[in-house]
Protein backbone atom coordinates (compact mmCIF):
# COMPACT_ATOMS: atom_id res chain seq x y z
CA UNK A 1 0.00 0.00 0.00
CA UNK A 2 1.19 3.63 -1.18
CA UNK A 3 2.01 5.82 2.08
CA UNK A 4 0.59 9.09 1.85
CA UNK A 5 2.14 11.96 3.82
CA UNK A 6 0.92 15.03 4.51
CA UNK A 7 2.78 17.85 6.40
CA UNK A 8 0.99 20.35 8.26
CA UNK A 9 2.30 23.62 10.10
CA UNK A 10 0.85 25.39 12.93
CA UNK A 11 -0.60 22.13 14.01
CA UNK A 12 -0.70 22.27 18.05
CA UNK A 13 -4.09 24.10 18.07
CA UNK A 14 -6.82 24.97 16.01
CA UNK A 15 -7.38 24.11 12.54
CA UNK A 16 -3.97 22.78 12.30
CA UNK A 17 -4.62 20.18 15.12
CA UNK A 18 -8.13 19.64 13.69
CA UNK A 19 -6.32 18.82 9.90
CA UNK A 20 -3.44 16.69 11.46
CA UNK A 21 -6.43 14.36 13.35
CA UNK A 22 -8.64 14.23 10.30
CA UNK A 23 -5.83 12.93 7.91
CA UNK A 24 -4.79 10.38 10.73
CA UNK A 25 -8.17 8.96 10.83
CA UNK A 26 -7.97 9.03 6.97
CA UNK A 27 -4.91 7.12 6.93
CA UNK A 28 -2.11 9.23 6.12
CA UNK A 29 0.83 9.97 7.76
CA UNK A 30 0.97 13.27 8.86
CA UNK A 31 4.38 15.46 10.07
CA UNK A 32 2.77 18.00 12.63
CA UNK A 33 4.55 21.58 12.92
CA UNK A 34 4.60 23.97 15.32
CA UNK A 35 6.22 26.30 18.05
CA UNK A 36 5.16 24.41 21.05
CA UNK A 37 6.59 20.90 21.96
CA UNK A 38 4.03 20.53 24.86
CA UNK A 39 1.25 20.37 22.72
CA UNK A 40 2.90 18.82 19.62
CA UNK A 41 4.02 16.11 21.78
CA UNK A 42 0.30 15.85 22.96
CA UNK A 43 -1.09 15.55 19.60
CA UNK A 44 1.44 12.89 18.64
CA UNK A 45 0.91 10.88 21.37
CA UNK A 46 -3.25 11.00 20.77
CA UNK A 47 -3.14 10.44 16.58
CA UNK A 48 0.18 8.98 16.12
CA UNK A 49 1.73 11.88 13.67
CA UNK A 50 5.25 12.67 13.35
CA UNK A 51 6.41 15.70 15.32
CA UNK A 52 8.42 18.64 14.56
CA UNK A 53 9.16 21.74 16.79
CA UNK A 54 9.42 24.94 14.62
CA UNK A 55 8.52 28.41 14.34
CA UNK A 56 7.73 29.57 10.33
CA UNK A 57 9.50 32.43 10.70
CA UNK A 58 12.68 30.94 11.60
CA UNK A 59 14.93 29.84 8.90
CA UNK A 60 16.85 27.21 10.94
CA UNK A 61 13.49 25.92 12.57
CA UNK A 62 12.35 25.47 8.79
CA UNK A 63 15.71 23.72 7.50
CA UNK A 64 14.57 21.29 10.13
CA UNK A 65 11.42 20.50 9.16
CA UNK A 66 13.06 20.28 5.85
CA UNK A 67 15.28 17.91 6.87
CA UNK A 68 12.79 15.55 9.11
CA UNK A 69 10.26 15.18 5.64
CA UNK A 70 13.09 14.23 3.73
CA UNK A 71 14.22 11.50 6.22
CA UNK A 72 10.41 10.30 6.55
CA UNK A 73 10.44 9.87 2.55
CA UNK A 74 9.07 12.99 1.10
CA UNK A 75 5.36 14.35 1.09
CA UNK A 76 2.62 14.20 -1.49
CA UNK A 77 0.53 17.31 0.85
CA UNK A 78 1.93 20.30 2.60
CA UNK A 79 -0.91 22.38 4.42
CA UNK A 80 0.53 25.84 5.12
CA UNK A 81 -1.58 26.47 8.30
CA UNK A 82 0.17 28.61 10.82
CA UNK A 83 -0.37 32.20 10.96
CA UNK A 84 -3.02 34.23 12.95
CA UNK A 85 -4.40 37.64 13.66
CA UNK A 86 -2.91 40.32 16.37
CA UNK A 87 -5.71 43.46 17.22
CA UNK A 88 -8.42 45.29 15.42
CA UNK A 89 -6.97 48.92 15.72
CA UNK A 90 -7.41 51.47 12.80
CA UNK A 91 -4.93 52.12 10.20
CA UNK A 92 -4.12 55.12 12.14
CA UNK A 93 -3.45 54.00 15.46
CA UNK A 94 -2.31 50.42 14.33
CA UNK A 95 1.07 49.12 16.13
CA UNK A 96 3.72 49.22 13.12
CA UNK A 97 5.18 46.08 14.91
CA UNK A 98 2.04 43.87 15.22
CA UNK A 99 1.58 44.28 11.20
CA UNK A 100 5.37 43.37 10.89
CA UNK A 101 4.82 40.02 13.01
CA UNK A 102 1.26 39.10 11.07
CA UNK A 103 3.57 39.91 8.06
CA UNK A 104 6.73 37.48 9.08
CA UNK A 105 4.40 34.70 9.86
CA UNK A 106 1.13 34.83 7.52
CA UNK A 107 3.22 35.77 4.26
CA UNK A 108 7.24 34.84 4.70
CA UNK A 109 6.55 31.64 6.81
CA UNK A 110 4.18 30.92 3.82
CA UNK A 111 7.00 31.26 1.38
CA UNK A 112 9.65 29.82 3.83
CA UNK A 113 8.07 26.59 4.02
CA UNK A 114 7.02 26.52 0.41
CA UNK A 115 10.02 26.81 -0.78
CA UNK A 116 11.20 24.14 1.68
CA UNK A 117 9.51 21.89 0.88
CA UNK A 118 8.79 21.73 -2.75
CA UNK A 119 11.91 19.58 -3.82
CA UNK A 120 9.71 16.52 -1.59
CA UNK A 121 6.32 17.41 -3.25
CA UNK A 122 8.31 17.36 -6.81
CA UNK A 123 9.77 14.22 -5.79
CA UNK A 124 6.60 12.67 -4.99
CA UNK A 125 4.79 13.29 -8.72
CA UNK A 126 7.42 11.04 -10.14
CA UNK A 127 5.91 7.81 -11.69
CA UNK A 128 2.82 9.46 -12.49
CA UNK A 129 2.00 10.65 -8.39
CA UNK A 130 0.83 14.39 -7.59
CA UNK A 131 1.28 16.55 -5.26
CA UNK A 132 -1.18 19.10 -3.52
CA UNK A 133 -0.29 22.10 -1.17
CA UNK A 134 -3.08 24.07 0.34
CA UNK A 135 -2.78 27.81 2.08
CA UNK A 136 -4.97 28.43 4.82
CA UNK A 137 -5.77 32.09 4.22
CA UNK A 138 -8.95 33.64 5.77
CA UNK A 139 -12.49 35.52 4.25
CA UNK A 140 -10.02 38.48 5.01
CA UNK A 141 -8.10 37.97 2.08
CA UNK A 142 -11.00 38.36 0.09
CA UNK A 143 -12.48 41.31 1.55
CA UNK A 144 -11.20 44.73 3.56
CA UNK A 145 -13.18 45.05 6.89
CA UNK A 146 -12.35 48.34 9.54
CA UNK A 147 -9.99 47.45 12.11
CA UNK A 148 -8.37 44.44 9.60
CA UNK A 149 -5.68 46.73 8.15
CA UNK A 150 -2.75 44.76 9.09
CA UNK A 151 -4.47 41.48 9.01
CA UNK A 152 -6.19 42.01 5.66
CA UNK A 153 -2.95 43.01 4.21
CA UNK A 154 -1.29 40.52 5.16
CA UNK A 155 -4.10 37.48 4.29
CA UNK A 156 -4.17 39.25 0.93
CA UNK A 157 -0.67 39.01 0.08
CA UNK A 158 -0.66 35.06 1.20
CA UNK A 159 -3.51 34.68 -1.68
CA UNK A 160 -1.35 36.60 -3.83
CA UNK A 161 1.46 34.37 -3.09
CA UNK A 162 -0.74 30.97 -3.91
CA UNK A 163 -1.62 32.46 -6.97
CA UNK A 164 1.23 33.39 -8.59
CA UNK A 165 2.73 29.94 -7.26
CA UNK A 166 -0.30 28.48 -8.95
CA UNK A 167 1.26 30.21 -12.18
CA UNK A 168 5.05 28.92 -11.77
CA UNK A 169 3.63 25.68 -11.33
CA UNK A 170 1.54 25.57 -14.48
CA UNK A 171 2.81 22.58 -16.36
CA UNK A 172 3.74 20.02 -13.14
CA UNK A 173 1.10 17.57 -11.55
CA UNK A 174 0.81 19.96 -8.39
CA UNK A 175 -2.42 21.79 -7.31
CA UNK A 176 -2.26 25.10 -5.44
CA UNK A 177 -5.57 25.12 -3.29
CA UNK A 178 -6.74 28.19 -0.98
CA UNK A 179 -8.86 27.60 2.02
CA UNK A 180 -10.21 30.85 3.02
CA UNK A 181 -11.97 30.26 6.80
CA UNK A 182 -14.75 33.03 7.65
CA UNK A 183 -16.07 33.07 11.71
CA UNK A 184 -14.24 29.68 13.48
CA UNK A 185 -14.55 29.72 17.33
CA UNK A 186 -11.70 28.09 18.33
CA UNK A 187 -10.03 28.45 21.27
CA UNK A 188 -6.88 30.96 20.32
CA UNK A 189 -7.77 32.66 17.44
CA UNK A 190 -9.63 35.64 19.02
CA UNK A 191 -7.77 35.52 22.40
CA UNK A 192 -4.57 35.91 20.40
CA UNK A 193 -6.12 38.81 18.87
CA UNK A 194 -6.87 40.61 21.59
CA UNK A 195 -4.10 40.00 23.53
CA UNK A 196 -5.35 37.61 25.58
CA UNK A 197 -8.64 39.74 26.61
CA UNK A 198 -10.87 36.87 27.15
CA UNK A 199 -14.27 39.19 27.27
CA UNK A 200 -13.64 40.71 24.20
CA UNK A 201 -13.04 37.19 22.58
CA UNK A 202 -15.86 35.40 23.87
CA UNK A 203 -18.00 38.63 22.44
CA UNK A 204 -17.06 38.53 18.72
CA UNK A 205 -18.83 35.02 18.91
CA UNK A 206 -21.47 36.38 21.34
CA UNK A 207 -25.35 34.76 20.34
CA UNK A 208 -24.05 33.84 16.79
CA UNK A 209 -26.01 30.70 16.12
CA UNK A 210 -23.29 27.76 15.20
CA UNK A 211 -20.12 29.72 14.02
CA UNK A 212 -17.26 27.04 12.16
CA UNK A 213 -15.43 25.24 14.85
CA UNK A 214 -11.79 23.89 13.60
CA UNK A 215 -13.11 20.19 12.50
CA UNK A 216 -15.15 21.82 9.70
CA UNK A 217 -12.38 23.55 8.21
CA UNK A 218 -10.36 20.42 8.50
CA UNK A 219 -12.77 18.57 6.53
CA UNK A 220 -12.16 21.18 3.70
CA UNK A 221 -9.29 20.79 3.53
CA UNK A 222 -8.53 17.05 3.63
CA UNK A 223 -11.37 16.66 0.64
CA UNK A 224 -9.42 19.16 -1.40
CA UNK A 225 -5.98 16.78 -0.71
CA UNK A 226 -8.28 13.51 -1.12
CA UNK A 227 -9.91 14.79 -4.28
CA UNK A 228 -8.96 12.78 -7.98
CA UNK A 229 -5.14 14.46 -8.93
CA UNK A 230 -7.00 16.62 -12.24
CA UNK A 231 -9.31 18.29 -9.68
CA UNK A 232 -8.01 21.97 -8.39
CA UNK A 233 -10.15 23.92 -6.09
CA UNK A 234 -8.54 27.18 -6.74
CA UNK A 235 -10.13 28.98 -3.69
CA UNK A 236 -12.87 27.76 -1.50
CA UNK A 237 -14.49 30.18 1.34
CA UNK A 238 -15.71 28.26 4.07
CA UNK A 239 -18.03 30.74 6.20
CA UNK A 240 -21.63 29.92 8.78
CA UNK A 241 -24.52 30.50 7.34
CA UNK A 242 -24.92 33.43 10.00
CA UNK A 243 -21.91 35.03 8.13
CA UNK A 244 -23.13 36.57 4.77
CA UNK A 245 -19.56 39.14 5.42
CA UNK A 246 -16.88 39.59 7.94
CA UNK A 247 -18.67 42.85 8.68
CA UNK A 248 -22.30 41.38 8.68
CA UNK A 249 -22.97 38.46 10.96
CA UNK A 250 -26.47 37.54 12.01
CA UNK A 251 -27.43 37.29 16.09
CA UNK A 252 -29.73 35.38 17.30
CA UNK A 253 -31.49 32.07 15.82
CA UNK A 254 -31.72 31.74 12.03
CA UNK A 255 -35.30 31.76 10.61
CA UNK A 256 -37.09 32.64 7.29
CA UNK A 257 -39.13 35.50 6.57
CA UNK A 258 -42.62 35.28 6.78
Amino acid sequence: MTVRRAVVTGASSGIGRATVALFRDHGWEVVGVARREDRLAELAEQTGAHRVTADVTVAEDVDRVREAVEALGGADVLVCNAGGAIGLDPVESASPDDWRQMFEVNVIGTQRVIAALLPSLRASTRDGGSATIIGVTSIAAHRAYEGGGGYNATKHAQRAVLEVLRLELSGEPIRVVEVAPGMVRTEEFSLKRFGGDRAKADAVYDNVPSPLVAEDVAEVIVHAAELPPHVDLDSITVKPVAQAAPHKVARGELRAKS
